[in-house]
């Protein structure tokens, strides 16, 4: 891996109708290989090219703003942009960035291993692309933002396929391409709402005039943006010849072409971001999967088979041959030289401690828990969204951490008593309640902000901002389709009040709901939850502990069903983070 160191014209009745007359299917639900051979089997042309355009730091407003000083596209920023001095981890401590002197790109939020590995402990070292601060910083513009409204998310695995494909924690994209492209005009990149055709033109600009004599190009066989994504010149150097899906004729391209060709090019480079499989498919690097192995279990569901009746498949059999004596663990790495990790500050094994975290972590109950259920523990009921193998059922739930959040600066209850529009209301009020977009740029967007002292209306309601709102229609049949499917698993379960999958009704239901992040490789991507406020994997195991608490008293506002049947006590939180940490694996 090189790395780079220096409309709405939609009605509201028709929107209706064309989400109630979708047809409701309930069917249950490429690797990049850590290849540890000295010859490493070339990427495909896209993910090189996709490789160097994330890296890209001429795309932002900040470089723009140059250029409109009288500099020219490859000229080199004479002053970079403040924001990227130094970068801060979540515990306070500062490095050189390592993009001091330029301007924003994708890596910027998403490092690897640019800070160093050689000590993990000062609080920085390998990453799966995520940062180290609690939220990430962005460029200054006039609307005051300093930092992003959420925590980085890691982004290997991010991309693994699955039904109701949809990015980010609030579900706003549909597609990788879609999610690219809000990045490369949005507030990360400096842009801020209605400035997306400014942000366009920029981008085909720079694309159009790279001479490919950079220090960014020079990694890259020093070829310019022109050659390299017309892909006709017969001298292009082999594994640079992009396929012809990914070809734009620069010269005769339009803009908003430039632009897509880019954001897909980056979007094929992201997809092939994912933890190590061998050749059946199989994740195969951490304590975790070498215990799978070892022991001969299974290592992913059957043909038709949901991951979470795998996964309760998968504690059957653990369990008997746990009661003949059989299990075999694990004492050392099978991928390493000296049996060790290498970016992990942690043995790699499985043994005892960790097989009594994964009992907790799969272990259910289908009934309601009982006082003696909750004195005895080890109830983690965690499958019911973080599911084997993935550990992630890639939905929506509510864990409480955005109630959490509001009621430490506010008080206990205060987001309980939080008045929330409902759905006529945001409509005929769009600028008072929901999200800044190129439509509405001006929107206050107090539902998707960070909470704080002197705001009370002000906190991050999550998937709210986005479900019908028109702003957004390409995510919306796959958001109700969603939340449809959780509406009638109540039903079946016997809940009250159901009124079915009317769009309006079920937008009450995605209060502070976020989309459920995968759980491999933890110890390479803290601080946690959305918030970035979750320091230890104990602190979010404790949080979802009080969440639980609060669900079963009714004090959990749209409390997700599924937190009430966590019965866990603080001598579970030891083994549970062993679990834990054996899903973390040597990513590079």
């Amino acid at each position: 891996m090189k790395l780079y160191n220096t409309s709405y014209s939609l009605l509201p009745r028709l929107f209706l109708v064309f989400l109630l007359t979708t047809t409701l299917t309930l069917v249950g639900s490429s690797a990049l290989v850590f290849a540890q051979e000295a010859e490493e089997e070339a990427d495909p042309a896209e993910i090189t090219n996709g490789e160097r355009l994330f890296l890209e730091t001429r795309f932002a407003q900040f470089f723009k703003v140059f250029l409109d000083g009288g500099k020219a596209v490859n000229d080199p920023l004479t002053e970079g942009d403040s924001v990227l001095n130094e970068a801060v981890n979540w515990q306070a401590q500062s490095a050189e960035h390592p993009f001091s002197g330029l301007s924003m790109n994708c890596r910027s939020c998403h490092f690897v291993d640019e800070l160093g590995v050689e000590d993990p402990l000062q609080g920085y070292g390998m990453r799966t692309y995520s940062d180290f601060s609690r939220r990430s910083p962005v460029p200054a513009r006039e609307d005051g933002k300093t930092v992003t409204v959420r925590n980085s998310p890691a982004l290997v695995n991010a991309s693994l396929p699955r039904r109701n494909f949809l990015q980010h924690f609030d579900g706003e994209f549909k597609t990788l391409e879609d999610l690219v492209e809000g990045t490369l005009s949005g507030r990360n990149y400096g842009w801020i709402p209605g400035e997306r055709d400014a942000a366009i033109a920029h981008v085909a600009k720079v694309v159009r005039e790279d001479n490919g004599e950079g220090a960014l190009a020079s990694e890259f066989e020093a070829l310019s943006y022109t050659r390299l994504l017309t892909g006709t010149d017969p001298t292009l150097p082999e594994g640079f010849v992009l396929p012809a899906e990914f070809q734009v004729d620069v010269a005769n391209a339009t803009d908003k072409e430039i632009f897509q060709a880019v954001a897909q090019l980056i979007a094929a480079y992201t997809e092939d971001l994912a933890f190590s499989r061998n050749d059946n498919g199989n994740f195969n690097l951490s304590p975790y999967d070498v215990f799978l192995e070892k022991n001969r279990l299974p290592r992913q569901p059957k043909r038709w088979q949901s991951d979470i009746k795998y996964s309760q498949r998968l504690l059957r059999k653990i369990k008997r041959l746990e009661r003949r004596g059989q299990l075999q663990f694990v004492s050392q790495n099978p991928n390493s030289d000296n049996g060790a990790f290498e970016f992990h500050d942690q043995p790699f094994v499985f043994d005892k401690g960790e097989l009594q975290g994964l009992k907790i972590f799969f272990k259910q109950k289908k009934r309601a828990l009982r006082p003696s259920d909750l004195a005895q523990g080890k109830i983690g009921n965690c499958i019911a969204c973080h599911a084997a193998p993935n550990f992630t059922d890639f939905k929506f739930h509510n864990n409480g951490v955005a109630q959490e959040e509001y009621d430490h600066i506010h008080g206990p209850g205060s987001f309980a008593r939080l008045e929330i529009p409902r759905f006529w209301q945001r409509v005929f009020n769009h600028n008072d309640f929901l999200p800044a977009t190129e439509n509405h740029p001006h929107a206050e967007e107090p539902f998707r902000a960070i909470p704080t002292t002197d705001k009370p209306q002000l906190t991050d309601l999550g998937l709210w901002n986005i479900f019908l709102n028109f702003d957004f229609p390409k995510p919306q049949q796959r958001i109700w389709r969603s939340l449809c499917q959780d509406a009638l698993k109540d039903q079946f379960q016997g809940r009250k009040h159901f009124r079915g999958c009317h769009p309006i009704h079920l937008l009450q239901h995605t209060i502070a709901k976020f989309k459920t992040p995968g759980l491999r490789d933890l110890g390479h991507s803290a601080p946690y939850n959305h918030t970035g406020q979750a320091d230890t994997l104990a602190d979010v195991i404790r949080g979802d502990m009080n969440s639980s608490k609060l669900a079963r008293n009714g004090e959990l506002r749209n409390a997700d069903r599924e937190l009430e049947k966590i019965g866990l006590t603080e001598q579970d939180i030891p083994p549970l983070v062993l679990f834990l940490q054996s899903l973390n694996e040597d990513y590079n």
